[in-house]
């Protein structure tokens, strides 16, 4: 029976491109399918121990043998990343979903114009700086201001963030874990303090349990510190992902900001005040404001995410070809940023759509549970409530998580593949677990010390927030009634901006397992030195990779 070689992002056609010269640097391609590890004559001898241990491949007998890598079909030296990760008959996955995306832009910035004229029409009533302001019942021009700051404390923290575990690589895993727990104490305490029994526990707990996963996750920081080194390597081989994170950073700001003014705009035109001139002919309530807020809200996530995930796509497309190509004949492919890019904002632009809107829903609820929270410890705090609030806030985010990981392999998968979202999750899963490399990526840390370096932007843009209307004492917020909303959305303007500013070292991590998990023999042959770091930091990689 004859055999047809998978398709592989190189040359899915099959045909020889150039014929392979040399073996000191052979050119590798990622396949389709099961992991595939090179082997053979070609490479390694008859006599060589990888064919006196290996005989059985992947599956465990001879007739399940994976097909060999095809060297004849390296890449021609200079192509770009389209033609070295090359999708065969490509097309626009997952449609609806950028129709889908596109309305809710569409509504945001329809709400966006209405608003805004209203607030420009009565500029004078809401104020020109902090303390000017006649508007005495809702959120103002002040907010305007404190949002401006908040904005531009979270770019600046974020980006310093990203800088530091470019810099001080295992200090800033160590660092950040310690902080973690400080700041977890901390936070309790003053809820205790506060008499909020019931958020302070759980603080409490939380705080505890850091502690312990830190004094059980000692050993690990080498491994996860040599993970992170090699990440860091390759933005430095390729500096475009700093300037992809740069741009990321500002365009978040710059989302976060517009998306301050038109929340202060909403509250302006549609609050249900008798001193409101722009309720003089009627139409406000506050069922209205409300689902206005909901729904902008969403939107600004929804955004938010889409360009995060851009980001990604972009960003693995890169880790994807220094992973493949750095090391080989022909080179890394020109411009691999910029060509995963224009794939992210063509063919798969619907499943970035698709993922994302997945997490914006998610995101949204776990927000207004917070805001519930918050309003049930203003009011009291009944015990009854705190409990369901507690519990429902649990489930939600044990969902956030698993959608969170789901995506972050199937938006690899997207990069390099070009399939729908639901597809290439579904592959990705299966490769990652087939080899175990879900255990390795949970104990390489780096995505809880990523999560954390968010989480710190956003409790800062969070306190900021606290203490300017606290010293500031605005009109509207007399009674305390506006902490819960101003503090909320500084939390979540500051993790936006966190999350898409660390992204690119997070796509990287996952990146890199995932190639991992389809070619550990290119990383052994291609970084022989790192690889045996790994090994003795963590000796489980050869059993996880069935080296």
């Amino acid at each position: 029976m004859s055999y047809e070689p998978p398709a592989n992002p190189f040359n899915p056609s099959g045909h020889p491109s150039q014929p392979y010269q040399g073996q000191d640097q052979p050119s590798y391609q990622p396949q389709e399918g099961p992991p595939v590890r090179p082997y053979g004559k070609a490479e390694y001898g008859e006599d060589h121990e990888y064919n006196q241990n290996h005989q059985t491949g992947y599956h465990g007998n001879d007739s399940d043998l994976p097909p060999p890598i095809n060297y004849a079909t390296k890449p021609e030296e200079g192509q770009s990343f389209e033609e070295q990760f090359k999708v065969e008959k490509p097309k626009w996955n997952d449609v609806i979903f950028i129709f889908v995306f596109l309305a809710f832009v569409a509504g945001f910035i329809v709400i966006a114009a209405l608003t805004l004229s209203a607030y420009v029409k009565h500029r004078g009533f809401e104020g020109t700086s902090i303390y000017n302001s006649q508007n005495t019942f809702s959120l103002n021009t002040h907010t305007i201001i404190l949002f401006a700051f908040v904005t531009v404390i979270c770019v600046v923290l974020a980006f310093l963030y990203y800088t530091l575990a470019r810099v001080f690589t295992k200090q800033f895993i160590i660092i950040t874990m310690i902080l973690q727990i400080v700041i977890s104490v901390g936070t309790a305490i003053y809820l205790l303090i506060e008499k909020d029994w019931s958020a302070g526990i759980v603080g409490l707990v939380f705080a505890l349990f850091s502690a312990f996963c830190y004094w059980t996750m000692r050993s690990r920081i080498p491994f996860a510190t040599i993970v992170l080194k090699t990440i860091i390597d390759v933005t430095r081989i390729v500096p475009s992902t700093l300037f992809i994170s740069a741009i990321g950073a500002l365009f978040s700001g710059a989302l976060s900001m517009f998306f301050s003014v038109v929340m202060v705009a909403t509250y302006v035109k549609y609050h249900d005040s008798p001193d409101n001139p722009s309720c003089s002919n009627g139409g406000c309530s506050n069922g209205k404001l409300i689902g206005l807020l909901v729904y902008i809200t969403f939107s600004a996530y929804y955004m938010s995410e889409v360009a995060r995930n851009v980001i990604r796509v972009s960003i693995c497309g890169v880790y994807g070809s220094w992973y493949y190509s750095y090391k080989s004949d022909q080179g890394m492919p020109k411009w691999p940023a910029l060509g995963a890019f224009k794939r992210a904002m063509t063919y798969s632009f619907g499943s970035i759509c698709f993922g994302s809107l997945v997490v914006a829903v998610i995101n949204l609820i776990r927000d207004l549970l917070n805001l519930a929270q918050q309003v049930n410890a203003d009011n009291g705090g009944n015990p009854i409530v705190t409990l369901v609030l507690c519990c429902v806030q649990c489930i939600v985010g044990i969902i956030n998580w698993a959608v969170q990981y789901f995506n972050n392999f199937a938006y690899t998968y997207i990069a390099l593949y070009g399939k729908a979202y639901i597809p290439a999750a579904k592959d990705t899963w299966t490769i990652v677990k087939a080899r175990g490399i879900d255990a390795l990526i949970n104990d390489a840390l780096i995505g809880n010390v990523l999560t954390f370096g968010s989480m710190f932007v956003a409790y800062v843009a969070a306190l900021f927030a606290y203490l300017f209307l606290r010293f500031t004492h605005p009109a509207y917020n007399s009674s305390g009634g506006y902490y819960p909303i101003v503090v909320g959305f500084a939390f979540v303007i500051g993790l936006q901006i966190g999350n898409i500013t660390t992204v690119s070292i997070n796509s990287g991590v996952h990146s890199f397992f995932v190639a991992l998990a389809k070619d550990p023999e290119v990383f052994r042959m291609s970084y022989p030195d790192t690889f045996e770091a790994l090994l003795q930091a963590y000796p489980q990689v050869r059993q996880k990779l069935d080296l």
